[in-house]
């Protein structure tokens, strides 16, 4: 559960899997120095609480997908790239991506409808055909894919003991793949995270937000909802509760805890596009093992693994996601 499940009990934020983010990726263009790959996972196909599958459709249309970049190291952001999706008619959606700058990066604006738009009427994808959208220096892709994380779920709901089963083996994931050129990065190291913001209410209302892996889902506690709602440049004031999480989860003392809770925050990915992806130490690529990491982190290195590997379905090119485990419209699933 690298950010899946980030809602009360394991559930969805606000009561909507297609608001759930679940990972975020960035890693440099294979073959091509000048550009980079940022991908957004949202809305697993299958719940934990309640158990079972979500929804067939992909994206919420009163909603606002925002992937937001920190150019400077403020933990505010200078950057920010907006998807929104059109109603759905005939089962089909189509997506707009805006990018925005300045203070209206670091906000949310009136409607979300801010900026300069990229491309619209990018159509997303239900099927095994990555239907890819191409505007100028900008490639996007939207829609149901093979979910890259892996991790055995099961297992550390089982007071962490594993059995090396991948709950995400055969699961989906909605995605929105972005190729950029690092020029509109700044040719440097930036911060980056994702948000879903909600609309339903009538007004604005951040539902979720994260980068770093299943940080809301361990170690947020009884401040689970308030870190959801917060903005990275305030996250020194939950370098408390981690601590307290993992005092109890990894038996650290109370002044070790601390210490490490602060190395986890802000909630921010480092990335630097001229350097080869490697998770922790440069953006994340779809093959690190993230969860290894983190339950080494979680347990004070008393786990350190939870014995499962990469899939074995990632592409070469754009979008490097394999095809979906199901077909959700009248196109056909991947054998």
């Amino acid at each position: 559960m690298s950010h899946h499940y980030s809602g009360p009990d394991y559930g969805f934020p606000h009561g909507d899997a297609r608001l759930d983010l679940t990972d975020l990726y960035a890693f440099p263009k294979p073959g091509n120095i000048g550009k980079s790959i940022l991908i957004m996972n949202v809305h697993p196909s299958a719940g934990v609480n309640p158990a079972g599958p979500t929804t067939d459709e992909p994206f919420a249309t009163q909603a606002v997908y925002e992937l937001k970049i920190d150019t400077n190291g403020d933990a505010i952001a200078d950057i920010a790239y907006r998807i929104r999706f059109s109603p759905s008619e005939d089962g089909t959606q189509t997506a707009t991506l805006r990018r925005v700058e300045g203070e209206q990066a670091a906000g949310m604006g009136d409607t979300g409808d801010a900026g300069h738009t990229i491309l619209e009427g990018a159509p997303v994808s239900t099927g095994p055909e990555a239907r890819v959208t191409v505007a100028g220096d900008y490639r996007l892709f939207v829609g149901w894919r093979s979910d890259p994380f892996f991790f055995d779920t099961q297992g550390a709901l089982n007071n962490l003991q594993f059995t090396g089963a991948d709950f995400f083996v055969e699961a989906d994931v909605c995605s929105i793949v972005l190729e950029v050129p690092n020029s509109a990065l700044g040719n440097r190291k930036v911060g980056l995270w994702q948000r879903t913001v909600d609309g339903v209410g009538g007004k604005w209302v951040q539902a979720d937000r994260g980068a770093l892996p299943s940080q809301s889902v361990f170690l947020t506690g009884d401040e689970k909802a308030a870190y959801l709602a917060a903005e990275p440049a305030d996250d020194a004031r939950f370098v408390g509760v981690f601590a307290h999480s993992l005092e109890h989860t990894g038996g650290y003392t109370s002044e070790e805890a601390t210490r490490v809770a602060a190395t986890l925050l802000p909630d921010i990915l480092l990335y630097d596009p001229t350097r080869p992806a490697s998770y922790p130490g440069n953006g994340r690529a779809l093959t690190d093992d993230v969860m290894d990491l983190f339950l080494s982190v979680l347990t004070d290195g008393k786990v350190t693994r939870d014995n499962v590997g990469p899939h074995n379905d990632l592409l070469n090119d754009f979008p490097y996601l394999g095809a979906p485990h199901k077909a959700r419209s009248s196109e056909l699933v991947a054998a």
